[in-house]
């Protein structure tokens, strides 16, 4: 099977690197999120003029219909910058439901203006009693003559304080889910903005009495769950892509202070103990990759994409834990501080570990997968 980069990719790659090399600086960084702002409105303007944006979305409503492996390319390029622009929450989720449950008027109306870089998205989807169950949506959607009501609350919405379009699940009267557009500031709405520990954005939704005009509803399939699914699955392996990032420039700049930080007259990277150390996290980083190629290869072909999301979820995660570890371990106490990046990216890594399932979650579902297979 052959693994590399077709050309098109490879340039795609190289351009993500590019800007993230040359734009994206550690510096500029600390001031956007001391600034209070959730991410850069003129990088994502860049991005929607470089055609990034569109690399997810279908050809039909102005996109490229990107591949599992084209996307991956983008966000470990992300990874490695710690880049805060929500491409997972506003394309892989938000656009993703769109154009996985929306109506052609919807999809027509919206994703343009996604592509376009003109609309931020928030999937509003987990709640705070499903510990990752995708499936437990207590949210309920009641439909009278004229309009919708929804009543419930939902957690850890990505992206929601920056938001122009909140996508709401909600379980209708028949006992299927429905995906329901509101826009922020809607009477009924009430929204509690937080930064999480890696710098992105989130925040906790409450919903009562929230009214909905009838067309609000996001398409009409009887139940949205399975396309739900498959988009959290996706999203899982973007994360992944995005921590195997983070994980490379954590081992580069350990091996980079381990030749320069010197102890008894000698750097502290001729220490066998040490090399041993940083072979080990070199490892970690190689099989992660490799599970990860794998998973989006599976994801391509249509394969048992829940079974191989959860198989690369689980090992890059205990990766990532062991890779973030070893890196503060190595850099001392200036790991931990704020002036420096590293402890920045274990907090990435920290975060990507949690979202949509745990490695403990994912191991588990991956067994269930293998006993049921």
């Amino acid at each position: 099977m052959d693994f590399d980069y077709s050309d098109e990719q490879q340039l795609l790659r190289d351009s993500v690197a590019r800007f993230v090399r040359e734009e994206y600086a550690f510096d500029a960084r600390k001031r956007l999120i001391a600034s209070g702002q959730a991410f850069s409105a003129s990088h994502w303007s860049l991005f929607a003029e470089l055609g990034w944006l569109a690399v997810p979305l279908p050809e039909s409503c102005g996109g490229l219909d990107g591949s599992a492996v084209d996307n991956a390319i983008i966000l470990e390029e992300f990874g490695r910058g710690l880049v805060l622009e929500p491409w997972i929450p506003t394309l892989t989720l938000g656009a993703g439901a769109i154009a996985a449950l929306g109506s052609p008027a919807q999809q027509q109306a919206l994703l343009a203006r996604v592509v376009a870089g003109e609309l931020q998205l928030a999937l509003a989807h987990f709640e705070s009693a499903a510990r990752y169950d995708a499936t437990a949506i207590a949210t309920r959607a009641l439909r009278h003559a004229d309009h919708w009501q929804l009543d419930g609350g939902k957690c850890v919405v990505l992206n929601a304080p920056a938001a122009d379009l909140l996508l709401v699940s909600a379980r209708e009267a028949s006992g299927g889910v429905a995906v329901f557009l509101v826009e922020p500031g809607t009477p009924g709405l009430r929204m509690q903005p937080y930064r999480n520990i890696d710098g992105t954005m989130a925040a906790e939704l409450l919903l009562e009495g929230l009214r909905l005009p009838v067309d609000a509803r996001l398409g009409d399939q009887p139940d949205a769950l399975p396309a739900l699914g498959i988009l959290h699955d996706r999203a899982a392996l973007l994360a992944c892509a995005e921590a195997v990032g983070a994980m490379a420039v954590l081992l580069q700049k350990t091996v980079e202070y381990t030749r320069t930080r010197r102890q008894f007259g000698v750097a502290i990277g001729s220490f066998q103990a040490l090399q041993h150390r940083m072979a080990d996290m070199f490892i970690e980083v190689e099989q992660s990759r490799s599970i990860l190629m794998m998973a989006l290869l599976t994801a391509d072909s249509s394969g048992d994409i829940p079974r191989a999301v959860s198989a690369a979820k689980s090992r890059i995660g205990r990766a990532a834990r062991k890779v973030g570890q070893e890196a503060i371990q190595l850099h001392g106490g200036i790991g931990v501080t704020e002036d420096l990046d590293v402890g920045h990216y274990v907090k990435r890594l920290i975060a990507i570990e949690a979202l949509f399932g745990n490695s403990d979650w994912h191991l588990r579902r991956f067994g269930s997968a293998g006993h049921a297979a």
